[in-house]
């Protein structure tokens, strides 16, 4: 094992956040954690931050920046393996990284949404992507079959959402995706996905998303009051 101290600067509920914590606990490498406030961001912070986002991973008197970069750093450096040794299997894992970028830009259009059509222009490009993902996807339990890989922990923290999306406002965003539903509730399992976010994780959450003044909110409002 590496002798090198990491340090990750991070958020509570950052999803690029969590795909590196995930990295790391794969990993098995000792990391400490310092969350900090993105609406009141420490001088040191962005003194260090060229892009002023979460996370940052010190490493030694360095610091590397973006989940993608510091998640490959760790595969290359520390034991064991989250990608193919096929070049071309890598570049296709990679891809779908990629991917799951693009689905978390859609979440937070989704979150965002002012109003009902904002709202099902969104779902609709997510139940896209999500056919797309699904015909992707093998016979499991991991994205690329048995074993769990940066794909995996790319996607844990992005279909956690939907846990809340569907707890808060009684929502349904995977019905017609079957092999896409087994694989979101293994990665639910998955100790190192579970360890990524703080243990009341999905009432901070459920803060965020009511204060956001969207559509989503009311449909979370409505559904709180009718309990």
């Amino acid at each position: 094992m590496t002798s090198i101290a990491y340090s990750l600067v991070s958020h509570d509920l950052c999803p690029y956040v969590q795909r590196s914590v995930i990295t790391l606990r794969e990993k098995a490498v000792p990391f400490e954690r310092t969350d900090i406030d993105l609406a009141d961001k420490p001088d040191w912070f962005l003194a260090i931050s060229p892009l002023g986002k979460v996370p940052l991973l010190r490493v030694g008197d360095r610091v590397l920046f973006e989940s993608a970069v510091i998640c490959e750093y760790l595969e290359e450096v520390t034991p064991g393996r989250l990608h193919p040794r096929d070049p071309l299997e890598k570049a296709h894992h990679r891809a779908w990284i990629e991917f799951a970028s693009s689905l978390l830009n859609e979440v937070a259009a989704l979150y965002n949404a002012p109003d009902r059509d904002a709202f099902r222009a969104v779902n609709a490009r997510l139940a896209l992507k999500f056919r797309h993902l699904e015909q992707a996807l093998g016979e499991g339990p991991y994205f690329a079959g048995a074993d769990f890989s940066l794909v995996d922990a790319a996607y844990g923290p992005l279909l956690r959402y939907f846990d809340s999306f569907e707890a808060l406002a009684g929502l349904e965003f995977f019905a017609e995706t079957p092999k896409l539903s087994l694989w979101r509730a293994e990665l639910a399992r998955r100790p190192s996905v579970r360890q990524a976010v703080p243990a009341d994780y999905p009432a901070r959450l459920a803060a965020f998303l009511r204060r956001r003044g969207s559509f989503l909110a009311g449909l979370i409002g409505a559904a709180s009051a009718a309990a």
